[in-house]
């Protein structure tokens, strides 16, 4: 991506008084990414925290990682070059950006974790949500692939903190928040490296059932693995009108009357916050429903707004069709 403009790989939040900056998860410089060398790498998904995390006295380097896997294909059984070039070529076309651009970010984010060696410790940091947890099966079955060698894998995962009674995500945090979370972290163990390689495998295939299976086993070894991939589950085509629970949810708040989409957002997310979606995710979705064939929605200023452009996203307005009478 050309420096100064935002990333498409990106999970961002705005505020409930619907101010009009979002709380952004990724810029876009990979200035604090490249040349990562030091006794601890900490990953952040995405860049509030990773920023948070360079204020504060953590010791070594912080890599934010840059992805939305919870939304577009995430096929298995690809190798590493065929799934970066099926994600750039999703992420381009979803959030309008080049091929190219989307390809060079994800591979500086390969590139980091091929040099994992280079550490005494990597620390994971990633939350509850739906959104957060299907990164970190990507990269638990990433490090169960092969052998960490002298490299200790350690894990920082919650779902509350103290004083915060509506807690989102790591990024709401300050530094010294998110540095007071650092002695809590633990060693990776290898059931919870076993469960994140048979989970996102399962998430990557396109057999839905095989989540059914996880399910049905023990999944005690990740705390909010259960919760997020039921949540994962409701997002398949209901059999009463073919709709996933996001966008049953939100249009039945356009329905109700949240028709601009900064007052949409804000509800969607009260509704179902274990999903973590960002604006942008939202958008998407919504954007879907108001392109097909028969279409649900009807957007105003619909050729003017870009996924990437937050304001724009805020200034956007969504009109239910005479089809959603029918479907709700």
């Amino acid at each position: 991506m050309v420096r100064g403009r935002e990333s498409p790989i990106e999970k961002r939040q705005v505020v409930a008084n619907n101010v009009t900056r979002p709380k952004r998860k990724v810029t876009l410089s990979f200035a604090h990414n490249t040349n990562s060398i030091g006794p601890v790498l900490h990953i952040h998904n995405g860049d509030s925290a990773a920023q948070t995390a360079r204020q504060s006295d953590l010791p070594g380097k912080h890599l934010a990682w840059r992805e939305a896997l919870v939304c577009g294909p995430a096929p298995g059984n690809l190798s590493d070059e065929e799934f970066r070039d099926t994600r750039a070529k999703y992420l381009a076309d979803a959030y309008g950006a080049e091929v190219e651009e989307c390809d060079a970010e994800l591979r500086h984010q390969d590139e980091a974790l091929q040099r994992f060696s280079d550490h005494k410790e990597i620390v994971l940091w990633f939350e509850h949500d739906l959104f957060c947890q299907i990164h970190l099966l990507y990269l638990l079955n990433w490090f169960a692939k092969g052998e960490l060698g002298g490299t200790k894998l350690s894990l920082i995962c919650i779902g509350e903190f103290p004083g915060i009674a509506d807690f989102r995500g790591l990024g709401q945090l300050n530094a010294e928040q998110l540095a007071s979370l650092f002695p809590q972290r633990r060693e990776v163990t290898a059931a919870q490296l076993d469960l994140g390689a048979r989970a996102w495998a399962a998430y990557s295939s396109s057999d839905p059932t095989t989540i059914e299976a996880i399910l049905r086993s023990d999944t005690t070894a990740l705390s909010f693995l259960r919760t997020a991939l039921h949540k994962h589950l409701a997002r398949f085509p209901s059999r009463r009108n073919g709709l996933g629970r996001i966008e049953n949810v939100a249009l039945e708040l356009i329905a109700s009357g949240r028709h601009r989409f900064a007052d949409l957002f804000p509800d969607v997310g009260k509704t179902d916050p274990v999903y973590g979606f960002g604006d942008a995710q939202v958008f998407i979705e919504l954007e879907r429903l108001a392109a097909a064939s028969r279409p649900l929605l009807t957007m105003g200023n619909a050729a003017t707004v870009s996924a990437l452009n937050s304001r724009q996203l805020l200034e956007s307005s969504f009109q239910v069709t005479e089809l959603e009478e029918v479907v709700l």
